[in-house]
């Protein structure tokens, strides 16, 4: 009996020994504007699957040259759709890997409540001094903000009151703190639960810029680690999905 026991007991401990050897960690680069979203998807990722999942946040302009130059990561998630394309035709990505995880949307905000109307006519007025955007050549947030102040005719007019931010994390902190009375920032950075978190904002008609597909791609570093598909495909997943959803963004059909 006690031989049996014993047995039982090796049997359980190389059972959890094979599974801990099987769990391995992916390296991925996330665009700024889904910090949130995938800090919760990564931890869901890691109850679902025991994968885990180390998250580098920044421009997807920036993470492509990085990528291009050999940076470590195996698994990235644009802010655009043409980022991850043009990795798959230049041999950094595996082909046909990229898919769209999410559709985002931009809006202005304002920490100070009631500074922006709901239809966004305080850009008319210029009752401010400072207006921030992500760099447009980095963040396709930043391109999407600039086609917005096309539309309304209003570049020309608000340029010299630019503060830009590296990416839209940093955008978002201008505005935070103050040291932009309003600025271009992703939906997901100021929603909670369906609703405006605190000051005020406009929430931009999609028809005023091009959609803001956002893609994934399963770089050519991440093919051989069990850790980098499982994440891709985790994030196709219904729970997954729901998390995207609940920030805010639309989903690919």
């Amino acid at each position: 009996m006690f031989n049996k026991y014993i047995r039982l007991l090796t049997v359980t401990a190389l059972l959890s020994v094979s599974t801990i050897s099987q769990a391995e960690t992916t390296i991925v680069a996330v665009a700024a504007n889904f910090t949130k979203p995938m800090t919760d998807i990564a931890e869901a990722f890691e109850k679902s699957t025991g994968h885990s999942a180390k998250l580098s946040f920044g421009s997807s302009g920036k993470f492509v040259a990085q990528i291009e130059n050999g940076a470590p990561f195996e698994v990235f998630l644009s802010a655009d759709d043409k980022a991850p394309a043009t990795l798959e035709q230049s041999g950094f990505a595996v082909a046909n890997s990229h898919f769209t995880y999410a559709i985002g949307k931009l809006v202005l905000w304002s920490v100070t409540a009631n500074l922006i109307d709901a239809q966004g006519d305080i850009l008319n007025k210029g009752d401010f001094k400072h207006i921030a955007l992500a760099d447009p050549k980095l963040a396709p947030y930043g391109a999407a903000a600039m086609e917005v102040l096309k539309s309304k005719n209003l570049l020309t007019k608000l340029t010299p009151l630019f503060v830009q931010g590296e990416n839209i994390a940093q955008t978002y902190q201008f505005v935070s703190t103050g040291n932009a009375e309003l600025g271009f920032v992703a939906l997901s950075q100021v929603i909670d639960n369906g609703k405006i978190v605190n000051g005020s904002a406009w929430q931009i008609p999609e028809n005023l810029y091009t959609p803001l597909r956002q893609d994934a791609v399963l770089l050519k570093k991440g093919e051989d680690n069990p850790a980098a598909p499982a994440l891709v495909q985790f994030l196709k997943s219904p729970e997954a999905q729901a998390i995207i959803s609940k920030y805010g963004y639309g989903l690919a059909n």
